[in-house]
């Protein structure tokens, strides 16, 4: 018996205008989506009452933890997605590369999408300028390059006084200046937010590209070394968790599961989706019980607020993920469950996430059902999961 879990992060929305008054599941009724929700489909509280939603906490719940408890910040789990450990004092921190206004005001949280060898040349940049660089030297912080819009900050001699960072996704469209860095080292950070405006907003690269410059860093979610339990002695199954993005691989990471990497997985919407699939089943066929493929793009296209994308991604995710599993896996075990369902919700009316129970299907292979249409509305009056921690009891046949 082989176990599938399948994450399109942010995928569930509430209806907005520009679909009929539809969320993009409810306007797109994905078919491969459709036949999982013919086993079981209902609605599950991901993010616990009280809790910030954000695929930390929700991914962390999904996983069966309990994130009331012991939890230290996102940034630290992305830091052990990249291999970057921490020491004892130090705090981890998510630095995006965002595109600043001429107004000072955010204006795209991931840099327009900036990745690959632009992305290394910005945080290349930052390091050899010297203004940037000496007062990075003086607080103790240091940028892991990446990539992606994705950098990650160490932070020596954190102090233990809480961090109030905004998350440069919640305040698109509102001034910088209102949501600067408060609490722990407030100073310093804000101080590197200012000279990385400096530094980067003059760079050849910025300037070719226009108004789409990624020009400042921003740093967030800030977090400390932690310690998650280990999955294969807490469930009895192991396996590959398929992700492009560094929060994804360090949940894996630090749970004792494999988290390769895959070749042009971006983490938007042109991600590698079927050699995300191939790693899942490559797995399975290496004797793995359990995997799990997670894909960022609807969340991604939900913070721009593009509703036209953020269906494209759905579909993708069901045409060339769901489908095509469906169809080779019992090649490999006819005998399969899989466990579907976005981690929280992500607005396209605001870019912000949102804590509300999201939809879920389960799918048994020895007992498919018939296709049913799968969106928020559909499953309403479907099984209800209190508590999302269970997910994981409910996939494997513990209940």
């Amino acid at each position: 018996m082989r176990y599938i879990l399948l994450i399109p992060d942010g995928a569930a929305d509430k209806p907005v205008a520009e679909l009929g008054g539809k969320t993009p599941l409810a306007a797109l009724n994905p078919p491969g989506m459709a036949a999982l929700a013919g086993g079981m489909a209902g609605q599950a509280r991901t993010v616990p009452m009280g809790v910030a939603p954000g695929s930390d906490t929700a991914i962390l719940t999904i996983f069966g933890n309990d994130v009331k408890s012991g939890y230290k910040g996102r940034a630290a789990l992305e830091a052990a997605g990249a291999g970057i450990g921490l020491q004892e004092g130090e705090a981890a921190l998510r630095v995006n590369l965002c595109s600043i206004s001429s107004d000072k005001r955010m204006a795209s949280h991931n840099g327009f999408g900036i990745e690959g060898d632009d992305a290394l040349a910005l945080a290349d940049a930052l390091a050899r300028d010297e203004t940037f660089s000496g007062l990075a030297r003086r607080a103790g912080f240091t940028i892991h390059p990446s990539p992606t819009f994705r950098q990650i900050g160490v932070l020596a001699n954190a102090g233990s006084e809480p961090f109030d960072l905004a998350e440069p996704h919640m305040i698109l469209g509102r001034s910088i200046e209102e949501h600067l860095p408060r609490g722990g080292r407030a100073d310093e950070l804000t101080a590197l937010i200012r000279a990385s405006y400096l530094a980067l907003s003059a760079h050849p690269l910025n300037i070719s590209r226009g108004g789409r410059a990624a020009n400042c860093i921003w740093p967030w979610a800030a977090g400390r070394a932690m310690a998650l339990p280990d999955f294969a002695d807490k469930y009895g199954r192991s396996g590959p968790v398929i992700s492009a993005v560094p929060l994804v691989k360090g949940i894996a990471r630090l749970s004792g599961l494999p988290a390769p990497d895959v070749p042009g997985a971006t983490g938007d919407i042109d991600t590698n989706y079927e050699g995300k699939l191939d790693a899942l089943l490559d797995g399975f066929k290496a004797g793995a019980d359990f995997g799990c493929v997670h894909v960022e793009a609807p969340d991604e296209c939900a913070h721009a607020r593009d509703a036209q994308a953020k269906t494209e991604a759905i579909r993708r995710f069901d045409s060339r993920i769901i489908m095509p599993l469906l169809e080779r896996m019992p090649r490999i075990d006819p005998d399969f469950r899989v466990l579907m369902l976005s981690d929280h919700l992500t607005l396209l009316s605001s870019g912000a996430h949102d804590g509300a129970p999201v939809p879920f299907a389960l799918y048994d292979s020895r007992d498919p059902g018939r296709p049913r249409p799968f969106s928020e509305d559909s499953t309403r009056y479907g099984r209800y999961i209190a508590d999302g921690s269970v997910l994981m009891d409910l996939l494997f046949e513990r209940e």
